[in-house]
């Protein structure tokens, strides 16, 4: 059975007076129907820049998709032209932003920030739009949806505004829902609550998942594989129980070792930061980009650049170790 999403070779480039930036090089990727993948990696790594190639709403003139295919229920998302896109986006794919009080209009009620996407892509009435409106207010557990639907977003709360974001992405059944840091600016409890709620509405719906987090807890917590980015590439992409088993690439296992750790009697083991800082994506370095701060590193890691290499079970890996 093909992949709902299946991305191969995927270049996302930025021009800029200083350079060309490499924000996604080469990315190879898939989701399964009904399966939620797990994209995890440092700030700058190109999560978000990866949501927003699939979306097309990388920022034009000086960003562009140069490279790789984006295929999506057999159809290249990058070959389409922008009405076809539009016709899709919010209504096939739909995606969650990180910060909800950005992505919602201010000064408009969220009735009819809900409506709006309704009615424009299953053809509806105003009526009937802000009906179903009110039943996905209803359906993210947001009390007396009657009510609020006719507040402004100043009016909810953080955990409230995020319910609302998750209503809009889900307001039209789409069979992809993106979801960038969906729990980022939310405490705890709010966090908990959000996750339970996506994967419930999950089941309920049927989406697949793209969910984009630095946060490893998260991924176990509704991931079914992840993807493990660094500097623009993919480094190691596993089911999340052999991945986090058994990660093979320096990079992922740095960034289990830098979770914070207890042991007996509320004692907490030293964190482990992974030395050095990401690169410049101005000027990445020949070979594996995560050369300079790898333990593990020998000559040939920055001679060359390492292939994908698929393990035992289907694990794919990046690194020389292995090669």
């Amino acid at each position: 059975m093909a992949p709902l999403l299946e991305i191969k070779g995927l270049k996302t480039y930025f021009f800029t007076r200083k350079g060309i930036v490499k924000a996604v090089d080469g990315l190879d990727l898939h989701i399964d129907e009904g399966k939620t993948l797990g994209l995890v990696g440092e700030s700058g790594c190109g999560k978000s820049m990866t949501a927003l190639s699939i979306m097309r709403l990388v920022p034009e003139p000086m960003g562009r998709i140069v490279e790789g295919s984006i295929l999506f229920e057999g159809t290249d998302l990058v070959k389409l032209s922008e009405p076809e896109m539009r016709r899709i986006r919010g209504n096939r794919i739909s995606m969650v932003f990180q910060e909800p009080m950005t992505s919602l209009n201010p000064v408009l009620k969220i009735g009819l920030q809900l409506a709006e996407a309704i009615e424009l892509h299953q053809g509806l009435s105003s009526k009937e739009a802000w009906q179903q409106s009110v039943e996905m207010l209803r359906m993210v557990g947001i009390p007396s949806p009657e009510t609020r639907i006719n507040e402004y977003p100043h009016q909810m709360s953080g955990g409230m505004r995020q319910r609302v974001m998750i209503a809009m992405a889900l307001s039209c059944r789409p069979k992809l829902m993106i979801a960038d840091e969906p729990t980022t600016a939310l405490d705890v409890t709010i966090q908990a609550q959000i996750l339970d709620l996506i994967n419930k509405l999950k089941e309920r719906v049927g989406s697949s998942i793209l969910l984009i987090t630095h946060n490893l807890g998260v991924v176990a917590e509704v991931a079914q594989s992840v993807g493990v980015m660094y500097a623009g590439h993919m480094v190691e992409y596993a089911d999340v129980v052999a991945l986090f088993k058994d990660p093979k690439h320096p990079y992922t296992v740095g960034l289990f070792q830098s979770i914070p750790q207890k042991r007996g009697r509320g004692k907490r083991e030293k964190l482990q930061a992974i030395p050095g800082l990401v690169p410049d994506l101005l000027g990445l370095p020949v070979g594996c980009k995560f050369q300079d701060r790898c333990t593990r590193v020998f000559s040939r890691c920055k001679e060359e650049d390492p292939p994908w290499l698929t393990l035992d079970g289907g694990h794919k890996v990046r690194c020389w170790l292995y090669g």
